[in-house]
């Protein structure tokens, strides 16, 4: 992960540091999400990664690295769908979904594990977004679980500007990282490192690896904060 300080980022307490980590989740769960037309058409112009640039420097100090981008979006979402849903064998290569991952699932059975995710949601008067098909998003999906972080650092931002005590926003974040988001995009990248994709995206799948180690960094951050 590209994190070598080269300038001064907002302090750790800051609202100004809680709002860039949301900047940072949120847009990794626009990029987790199914391809769209749209979203191809921000990575082609760069504009996805400026943004995604800006706010990682405004987090780490550092730029975010920039990638070659697919030819077209035919080959975008090929990529996406070779390496998360339908790969060798009709099976994806890394599932985005955490439940699919018998590690992450500890022993549990699927609906048990999805009811305990889905109570993190619901915690925070939450609930899994609905998509453009009109399918209610799975709770376990990254893209969903990175939304809810983004959620949760927004909750932390506001607290902080009204001089509030964030802790138990910043104990859900560390929460939901060590159970269910970081073990997720830990899994992810390995499979990814261990099985390449070729047709995948090098934005894609270099977002893929610097999340996983931005998880494990938060996730310290977090400790030593709540």
């Amino acid at each position: 992960m590209s994190v070598a300080v080269t300038s001064r980022p907002p302090m750790g307490d800051s609202p100004g540091r809680a709002r860039a980590k949301e900047r940072i989740w949120r847009l990794a769960a626009l990029a987790f999400g199914h391809p769209s037309k749209e979203f191809f058409d921000a990575v082609a112009s760069g504009q996805f990664q400026e943004a995604f640039s800006d706010a990682w420097a405004d987090a780490t100090g550092s730029p975010w690295p920039t990638m070659p981008v697919s030819e077209d979006f035919a080959s975008f979402e090929a990529g996406y769908i070779s390496a998360f849903l339908h790969g060798h064998g009709g099976k994806p290569v890394a599932a985005l979904l955490a439940g699919d991952h018998e590690s992450i699932l500890a022993g549990l059975t699927r609906p048990s594990f999805m009811l305990n995710v889905a109570a993190f949601y619901k915690h925070f008067g939450l609930r899994a977004a609905t998509g453009d098909e009109g399918k209610t998003d799975e709770p376990d999906h990254i893209a969903s679980m990175l939304e809810l972080m983004a959620v949760l650092c927004h909750f932390e931002a506001n607290a902080l500007a009204k001089g509030h005590d964030a802790s138990g926003y910043r104990r859900a974040q560390r929460d939901f990282l060590c159970r269910y988001l970081g073990p997720t995009l830990e899994a992810v990248a390995g499979l990814l490192r261990r099985d390449q994709v070729k047709l995948l995206d090098p934005t894609i799948a270099q977002l893929v690896q610097d999340m996983g180690d931005w998880a494990e960094v938060q996730i310290n951050e977090l400790e030593v904060r709540v």
